[in-house]
């Protein structure tokens, strides 16, 4: 079966590579959700000589139910973890932010936010991929790296196209009923928001090689991946992880931001 990639610039277009976002930088929380969100593209992207450039807030220590593991094992566990993930997707390049894992909400963001528009200047990106607003789950680290990398494209590379990370509502059913979202969701009863089809900007569905590859590399992180990969089952962990939806960065996102 052949790879889908649509991307959608007004009329919903297929197209056989992932070249129409050029130059890709992706900017997330903890290690995995580059994979979990955008593991297909990128390697897609890798695949047609295209630049990728991966950037992780933290290092994912209290990623752990075991919290009396020393915090340096932790974190070798996440970056050895990590490594193998990009090394299996292609991506070369990553950049941490060195922010505490679970703290990004109350930290001062102007080191990252520098580090960040140092980034921009030097890649130099035609695509910044991340979280939205919402932070998929609630998560304060995601809300936080969605709006120091919005205001870092804004600062320095306004003309970036800038991608939030989403779901569809078929995609949030299917999870709830694989899925005990109190595993998940960092807020309880918290509702997850959902693009309709006609609203999203990138809608990447993986098939045969490529999605065997991002399950591989999904897999390089199986301190986090494993526990929910168990639960949805083989079949209902491939249907989860096949597609990668993102929504074009508006106004309404962050008012005080992007007038």
């Amino acid at each position: 079966m052949r790879d889908r990639r649509v991307l959608h610039t007004g009329a919903v277009a297929t197209i056989e590579h992932a070249t129409e976002l050029g130059t890709i930088l992706g900017v997330w929380a903890h290690p995995d959700d580059e994979a979990y969100l955008s593991g297909a593209l990128m390697a897609s992207a890798v695949d047609a000589a295209q630049r990728v450039v991966c950037v992780t807030a933290t290092r994912g220590e209290a990623g752990f139910d075991d919290l009396d593991q020393p915090l340096e094992e932790r974190r070798a566990i996440r970056e050895r973890e990590l490594a193998a993930c990009l090394a299996e997707l292609g991506v070369t390049e990553h950049h941490w932010l060195d922010e505490a894992d679970g703290g990004m909400a109350d930290a001062d963001p102007s080191r990252a936010i520098d580090s960040l528009c140092g980034l921009l200047e030097e890649v130099r990106p035609d695509t910044v991929l991340t979280f939205g607003p919402d932070g998929m789950t609630g998560h304060g680290d995601h809300v936080a790296i969605s709006r120091w990398t919005t205001i870092a494209v804004d600062r320095v590379a306004p003309a970036t196209r800038l991608l939030y990370a989403t779901k569809t509502t078929d995609w949030h059913e299917l999870f709830f009923r694989l899925v005990d979202p109190g595993h998940v969701m960092m807020i309880d009863g918290y509702q997850p928001p959902s693009t309709p089809a006609a609203e999203l900007s990138v809608s990447f569905t993986a098939a045969g090689a490529l999605l065997e590859r991002k399950l591989r590399a999904l897999m390089c992180q199986e301190s986090q991946v494993r526990p929910l990969a168990e639960q949805a089952g083989d079949a209902g962990f491939r249907a989860l992880t096949r597609d990668e939806w993102f929504r074009s960065a508006a106004p309404g996102d962050w008012p005080d931001l992007l007038a």
